[in-house]
């Protein structure tokens, strides 16, 4: 099977040279058992479930098998006889495997091995380890906070976090949200942050992993390798893609941070093609035009209101410009323009304000303390 040009050993010819034969036994088998070794490899490489290579002192008897295709498992067997004569018998299975395969019984694999340690015996390991750990990261704040990121971009069957979906299904909500400042400065930091991480800048989140513990491992001991800048960036972005849309967190951030909604946010149609309130309308009018024009257009079609808006907001036929408008109910904090309710922002403020006062609100245990001390 060999390559005889490559062969070390000797070789003799007969008196006429027609044939050669090999003068040293074991330099041959050595250079054959290699060559059937590498076709062995070569049909396991190939797809074959296996290569069985049958020996000089056994026997391939062809009766004692039947044929069997690759896909449905079939084997090869190498023939090896005492002359070095190799053959190779392609797509064949025992008998008994034959019949268990056409009667649909599992093939018989290999006992399963008794492992080194119970359930009980591995629960009590596991939570020993725990405990030892979780006591050792409280003198580790900033390796706890790099695991604890790690479990929100990754999560695990504790954690579950999922990124803000930005669902609708408005066509031209979804493009007026794609296209706003805010989405491709953020989109911007991600593709950054991803790249920190290893992961491509093709992915359309960071977080939203799928809980495995090889990827929250994976993720750890990257950000513990990236410097606390450099982790604080994939904190702001992670709690920017998990932070819930509308909810009473975006109003105690934004009102935290001081945000004005005029540095991220221009009128768009999108805006006007969803506004068809009258009343809401003239609102409006009043906010870009003022109240007396107003109170002059007050009795006009939507469309009139809007076309007064949208000119007052371009500076068109004459008209001063209006800078930076936006409507209350995008403004931190935001307000409403009529008492008739139904503006999300401001009932996600309400909570926002609520939870502020909480924590304003002083100890009853510590009033009470000075009145203990003095009696």
């Amino acid at each position: 099977m060999f390559d005889l040009d490559s062969y070390a050993g000797a070789t003799v010819a007969d008196l006429f040279g027609d044939d050669r034969y090999f003068a040293d036994p074991d330099a041959f088998w050595t250079a054959q058992e290699a060559a059937i070794e590498a076709r062995r490899a070569a049909y396991i490489e190939d797809g074959w479930s296996d290569a069985v290579i049958v020996r000089a002192s056994e026997h391939f008897h062809s009766w004692e098998y039947e044929k069997a295709a690759k896909r449905k498992g079939g084997r090869v067997y190498v023939d090896v006889r005492s002359t070095g004569e190799v053959t190779f018998h392609e797509g064949y299975l025992t008998r008994k495997e034959a019949r268990r395969a056409a009667s649909g019984d599992a093939p018989e694999g290999p006992k399963p091995q008794r492992p080194e340690l119970t359930s009980t015996l591995q629960t009590y390991v596991d939570l020993h380890r725990h405990a030892a750990v979780r006591a050792a990261l409280l003198t580790r704040p900033e390796v706890a906070l790099r695991l604890m990121v790690a479990h929100a971009v990754v999560g695990s069957h504790l954690w579950t976090v999922r990124p803000e979906p930005q669902t609708t299904r408005n066509d031209e909500v979804r493009e007026s949200v794609e296209t706003a400042r805010g989405e491709a400065v953020f989109d911007e930091r991600r593709r950054a942050v991803l790249d920190l991480l290893g992961f491509s800048s093709e992915e359309p989140t960071v977080t939203g992993g799928n809980g495995d513990d090889y990827g929250v491992a994976g993720v750890f001991l990257r950000l513990i390798e990236l410097p606390d800048p450099a982790v604080m960036e994939v904190i702001a972005v992670v709690i920017g893609e998990t932070m819930a849309a509308g909810s009473a967190a975006v109003e105690a951030v934004g009102t935290e941070i001081g945000i004005d909604m005029a540095d991220w946010w221009q009128a768009d149609d999108a805006l006007f093609g969803l506004i068809r309130d009258r009343e809401v309308l003239g609102r409006l009018v009043a906010d870009v035009a003022g109240q007396l024009v107003a109170t002059a257009n007050a009795g006009e079609k939507s469309k009139t209101l809007k076309r007064i808006i949208g000119d007052h907001l371009a500076g068109a036929d004459g008209r001063a410009k209006v800078e930076r408008w936006v409507p209350r109910w995008m403004q931190f904090p935001p307000s409403a323009y009529t008492a008739r309710g139904g503006v999300g922002t401001v009932a996600a403020h309400a909570k926002h304000i609520a939870a502020r006062d909480v924590q304003a609100a002083p100890d009853p245990d510590e009033q009470a303390q000075p009145f203990a001390e003095a009696a």
